[in-house]
């Protein structure tokens, strides 16, 4: 069932309306879960018996170390965890990929024998979900959290539908307390809490749901038609073309990820929960460290805290430390797909990082120089990182190695190819560099106005509903031309 999607929004209404007309706390938490359930049956089909497993897996996992005080348990606990998610993870994501690199390998060293593919449907979401019940039980035996008590409970923080298939990746400290009642301002108790929809929640969640739909409707899958005419054969195109076609999807990635993020955290703030945020205007980021710090903020915290960290960050040798950086960076690259594409894209950024941080290192003073505080200072930091970033979305949309290097080779060798402009006549091409344009534009006002969606979630009410209809009528007239699946849906 996708957001973008007439069943959604009358499946996002009976599930409001069910727990506004019935108010007994301990039906509200079952219907949400079981609602959370339908909406992933809807998606997944039979391979929801896949999330149910790790939610099985995962409670009685923790409720075990949380009874267990002997060490050596805990961690074969841990490991049982470890290797029935990635496992799962691994075996439905993963196993086409090396059945094809061995056969490859056996080609070249004349083996004789090829291993058939298995072609596996993907499971839609496991690579949040996973992550997500990892973190559960990688805090409980980290003894930074109590295991949940209730099963139903765990069940609901793994299920919970607006975040459940695209993220953003939410944390078991972050979302179990926010189904309890509290006792006091900094504690929970067990007693599970009435799901009220409060007037300030409704109006912030659906001005964060509507400019989600607007976002992907109107600007991604616009944008899109341009990257697809672009990039469906791009051998050949020269430097102008190849610069458009990463500009527009650098954009279209962002708007529809983001998109979905927006949607997410206002459904959730509608029900009465609070979602982390996921972006934080990555494209005005100043250095590569400050783009990952802006940029699936879940995904990248969550890959320093339960895998940098760990592997022991930056507390071991120079040398240690830059493989620890790149490596978690290859793993963040694969953990988007199954293909070389991805690992190049996890290994570019590992790459940036490691030459931004040995930078800092060599010379400490220049984060403190006057030019570099200033306004110009921190435009050409923005457009140097930016240019990089860019340089990286190459490889992540196009997952021919031939097309991906010679798209790279022009877009860093400018060619002073001035042909084919023709483009710029194809009306349906217009649009889309219209909606750049305009993109641009929202977004630095956006940059410069902090907090603009919640500010305008507070505006007089008849004002606001007439910019949400806005709104919703571009979302409706663009959605009955064109209508694409997130992208985040295949990872």
């Amino acid at each position: 069932m996708l957001f973008n999607s007439i069943e959604f929004i009358l499946f996002f209404i009976v599930v409001i309306t069910v727990i506004v007309i019935i108010k007994h706390r301990k039906f509200q938490h079952l219907f949400l879960l079981s609602a959370s359930y339908f909406f992933f049956f809807a998606s997944s089909n039979y391979l929801i018996t896949l999330l149910i497993f790790s939610t099985i897996l995962d409670f009685y996992v923790g409720k075990a170390m949380g009874n267990s005080k002997n060490q050596l348990n805990k961690k074969i606990l841990l490991s049982l965890s470890l290797i029935g998610n990635l496992g799962l993870l691994g075996f439905f994501k993963y196993s086409d990929f090396a059945i094809l690199q061995f056969n490859i390998l056996g080609n070249y060293i004349d083996l004789g024998y090829q291993i058939p593919l298995l072609e596996l449907i993907f499971p839609v979401g496991i690579s949040f979900y996973t992550f997500q019940t990892l973190s559960y039980s990688i805090d409980v035996y980290r003894g930074k959290l109590k295991p949940s008590e209730s099963f139903s409970e765990f069940a609901l923080f793994v299920s919970f539908f607006p975040q459940l298939v695209a993220g953003p990746i939410i944390r078991a400290k972050e979302f179990l307390p926010q189904l309890r009642e509290k006792i006091h301002l900094s504690e929970q108790g067990i007693k599970l809490r009435q799901i009220i929809i409060h007037n300030s929640n409704l109006k912030l969640g659906i001005t964060m749901m509507a400019f989600g739909f607007l976002k992907k409707v109107f600007f991604a899958d616009n944008i899109a038609l341009l990257v697809d005419s672009l990039f469906a054969d791009p051998m050949g195109l020269n430097s102008i073309l190849v610069i458009l076609g990463t500009l527009a999807f650098g954009f279209q990635i962002y708007l529809d990820f983001s998109a979905y993020s927006d949607i997410a955290i206002g459904a959730a703030l509608i029900l009465g929960f609070k979602i982390p945020q996921n972006f934080n205007k990555p494209y005005f980021a100043i250095s590569p460290s400050d783009f990952w710090s802006r940029w699936h903020i879940s995904l990248s915290t969550w890959l320093r805290d339960y895998l940098y960290i760990p592997l022991g960050g930056n507390k071991k040798s120079k040398s240690r430390t830059s493989v620890n950086l790149l490596s978690v960076m290859i793993i963040g690259g694969l953990w988007h797909g199954a293909s070389w594409n991805f690992l190049i894209w996890g290994a570019l950024h590992g790459v940036y990082l490691l030459i931004y941080k040995l930078i800092v290192e060599k010379f400490p003073k220049l984060s403190k120089n006057p030019f570099f505080k200033s306004k110009m200072g921190k435009i050409i930091c923005i457009f140097i990182t930016q240019y990089f970033v860019f340089l990286a979305w190459i490889p992540f949309r196009l997952s021919d190695l031939d097309q991906s290097l010679y798209v790279m080779e022009k877009y860093l060798i400018f060619d002073f190819d001035f042909s084919m402009l023709n483009i710029f006549a194809n009306s349906t091409n217009l649009i889309s560099i219209t909606l750049i344009i305009l993109f641009l534009i929202l977004h630095f006002i956006s940059y410069k106005k902090e907090n603009i969606v919640e500010k305008i979630s507070k505006i007089n009410l008849k004002y606001w509903t007439l910019l949400i209809t806005i709104i919703m009528i571009l979302v409706v007239f663009s959605y009955s031309t064109f209508s694409e699946d997130f992208i985040y849906f295949r990872f």
